[in-house]
């Protein structure tokens, strides 16, 4: 199989940036790197030294004619802007035309608004897995990749519910969010004054519907993002230590919450949590009079020394 092989078909698919990467629509300029980088490590001709010639010929091609390219296109914000254009033009061709193949894509579909998001970022991550072992998928999965990025189009531009920010999408606030996490100890956070600022904001917001939803795994990988590009927010810290005491890791929710709070005293979720594990902390009994005496002789001729 090599590239010739695809049809004129295959045009609309591989046009799509996004799919070719395995990313969301909503990726930031971080995200894809990291993706593009773990892409051509497993495309490297190194490791189709043993391979069969037609094998390491697509590999080859992929990483050269697709990858490179939509690598290219989407690293700098003037790509990313033409192909958000081009893809929600086809994605409104789409609605018109009612011509969804792929049956993940449909499912997408028939999400509610409120779900949609984490159902596509789900449904990306797990397809993106496979996109290119073996090389052969490729194409498939990629086709029910650029499905989901219309569809997901779709349904952003027929909803306000979801909206974009400058920078890439946000979920809904955190203030309408009527289970755990408690949203009064979220609050609503400041208006970004930096781009690298708006790229955690949206790792915070993703976190907080896969907490919403009890997906803990996924929730605490978009925290540690967050953290990672914007440590100095109370709120990110007390999130993390939220999902860390639901997971009943009590030691890790502590550290935590002591963060959150020395960057805001008053940071209601951490304040309530905090007191919750010291509540439950059990003191260790007191030692009995004679261990008492000992420690107390040992203490005394430590100090005679």
């Amino acid at each position: 199989m090599t590239l010739s092989e695809f049809t004129s078909d295959w045009l609309k698919w591989l046009s799509d940036p996004y799919a070719v990467l395995g990313i969301s629509v909503t990726a930031d300029p971080q995200r894809i790197l990291k993706r593009y980088r773990s892409i051509a490590k497993i495309l490297h001709p190194d490791r189709y030294v043993n391979a069969d010639p037609t094998t390491r010929e697509l590999a080859t091609q992929l990483l050269a004619k697709l990858v490179n390219p939509a690598y290219t296109k989407l690293k700098e914000e003037q790509g990313r802007k033409e192909a958000g254009a081009l893809l929600r033009l086809q994605a409104g061709q789409l609605l018109k035309n009612g011509s969804v193949c792929t049956e993940v894509a449909r499912e997408l579909s028939r999400q509610p608004v409120h779900a949609a998001e984490i159902f596509y970022e789900q449904k990306i991550t797990a397809l993106a897995e496979q996109q290119f072992l073996p090389l052969t998928e490729f194409a498939q999965i990629t086709q029910q990749l650029s499905e989901l990025n219309l569809v997901y189009l779709q349904l952003k531009q027929g909803d306000g519910a979801i909206r974009e920010k400058r920078s890439g999408l946000i979920a809904q606030p955190a203030h309408s969010i009527t289970t755990p996490p408690p949203a009064s100890g979220l609050g609503s956070a400041p208006k970004p004054e930096h781009p690298q600022q708006d790229y955690a904001q949206r790792h915070y917001d993703r976190a907080t519907q896969y907490a919403q939803n009890g997906s803990w795994k996924e929730a605490m990988l978009e925290l540690k993002d967050a953290i990672r590009i914007n440590p100095q927010r109370s709120d990110y810290h007390a999130l993390l230590g939220y999902i860390h005491f639901k997971q009943n890791n009590l030691g890790m929710a502590r550290v935590y919450f002591k963060q959150a709070l020395k960057l805001d005293p008053n940071n209601s979720l951490a304040n309530r949590f905090i007191s919750k594990i010291q509540a439950n902390t059990p003191t260790p009994p007191p030692a009995p009079p004679a261990a008492k005496a000992t420690e107390r002789r040992g203490l005394f001729g430590l100090f005679r020394r």
